[in-house]
């Protein structure tokens, strides 16, 4: 009986010194640690580290999470695009969801001629020019591209003869033309459809919630 009393105190002898030492030294081997580890209830340096490191990564999930909600656009921005087309091409999300949109109708590559006319109409250097202006001729004008937007004769004539000394601004009739019939024709249906109701559904409750 006697035997069984010293050996619990000389337990907790040994666990109060682990629980008690000092910090040890970056690069120093960490001592045992106590057997009451597992459940949480002491203050080794397991215990702490532990702590720690989860308090790291509720945070980087935290900073994570806020950083997606700053990508999205907000009620009024979604709004405003309903108000004016060329507000929405000139959104990156916008341009992104109405891109969506195109999409499920097959007419995609109507926005992506429109945007890779602008890429040129940036553009200074006359290789570069001369380079990217081809680019957007086979891929979009050229009648054996499988990705040819819809230009009238008169506009494609134009841009053919434009070819043997491309410019930036050869294809800003097309563009404009290409504008022109995203806005009147895939525009409204676009504002009618699920893809821009559900967004603007969702950026409403977001409003609410916060």
């Amino acid at each position: 009986m006697f035997n069984c009393t010293v050996s619990g105190v000389e337990m907790r002898k040994r666990q109060a010194a682990h629980i008690e030492a000092p910090p040890q030294a970056p690069g120093q081997p960490r001592p045992n640690t106590c057997c009451l580890c597992w459940c949480g209830c002491c203050k080794c340096l397991w215990n702490e580290d532990r702590m720690e490191r989860s308090e790291r990564q509720t945070c980087t999930k935290m900073d994570s999470i806020e950083a997606t909600e700053e990508q999205r656009p907000s009620l009024e921005e979604v709004l405003s695009w309903a108000r004016s087309f060329e507000m929405m091409l000139r959104s990156l999300e916008g341009r992104e969801v109405f891109r969506q949109f195109l999409r499920s109708e097959y007419s995609e590559d109507n926005l992506l001629f429109w945007l890779a006319c602008e890429e040129l109409k940036k553009e200074t250097d006359p290789t570069a020019v001369d380079e990217k202006a081809r680019i957007i001729y086979e891929d979009y004008v050229s009648i054996l591209s499988p990705k040819e937007v819809s230009l009238d004769s008169r506009v494609r004539e134009g841009i053919n003869q434009s070819l043997a000394e491309p410019s930036n601004l050869m294809y800003e009739e097309a563009q404009l033309q290409i504008y022109t019939l995203m806005h009147r024709d895939s525009f409204p249906r676009f504002l009618n459809s699920s893809v821009y109701r559900d967004l603007l559904a969702s950026r409403r409750r977001t409003c609410l919630d916060t």
